[in-house]
């Protein structure tokens, strides 16, 4: 499979695409990151205090800076998920290998932010379905893990749906802080 930082790949459903993220999507990715009904889903585990609540265009484009810096150093991919219906960025994904000395090594972490009213079941099903199968190939890893708080009900049943099951393991940050709440799915 051809290099993740070398040519970020663009998938596509029915209803949802998946591509790099761009700087014309600040507009829309200011109402997801502005959306407080969303902010305490986002996974900012391990982030240097990063909650990814974002309340003004400047604050925005930094953010999105910064992911096209890290993606150019090869930290981290972050896609926008766009509803084709509307043609809006309704949310992101964010995908990065994790080699460690803790049980989540060769593991990708899958961040996956949504405007709120996206937070349903199927929507978050149909939208992990594209990118979830091929991350195992564009990261290399045995194993995919994704946070989702008890409040996340909706994601919680998506992610069941797709092969996730709850770990009783600690993500372990750089400053040793520990993280809980993850869903694991490994390599089929």
């Amino acid at each position: 499979m051809q290099d993740v930082y070398e040519c970020c790949p663009k998938l596509e459903g029915e209803r949802f695409m998946i591509r790099q993220i761009s700087q014309d999507d600040c507009e829309d990715m200011l109402r997801i990151y502005s959306d407080e009904q969303s902010v305490p889903l986002f996974n900012s585990d391990n982030c240097h205090g990063d909650d990814f609540h974002y309340v003004t265009m400047e604050r925005m484009r930094s953010a999105i800076d910064f992911w096209f810096y890290s993606y150019m150093h090869r930290y981290f991919v972050r896609w926008a998920v766009v509803d084709k219906t509307s043609g809006e960025a309704i949310g992101t994904i964010e995908l990065f290998k994790r080699e460690a000395d803790d049980w989540f090594t060769d593991c990708s972490i899958l961040r996956l932010d949504l405007r709120s009213d996206y937070e349903h079941e199927g929507v978050i099903w149909e939208i992990l379905e594209l990118i979830v199968p091929k991350a195992y190939a564009l990261f290399d890893c045995s194993m995919i893990a994704t946070k989702a708080v008890p409040a996340a009900k909706e994601r919680i049943c998506a992610l069941a749906r797709l092969g996730f099951t709850r770990s009783d393991e600690k993500l372990i940050g750089h400053d040793g802080a520990k993280y809980g709440d993850y869903f694991v799915r490994m390599k089929q």
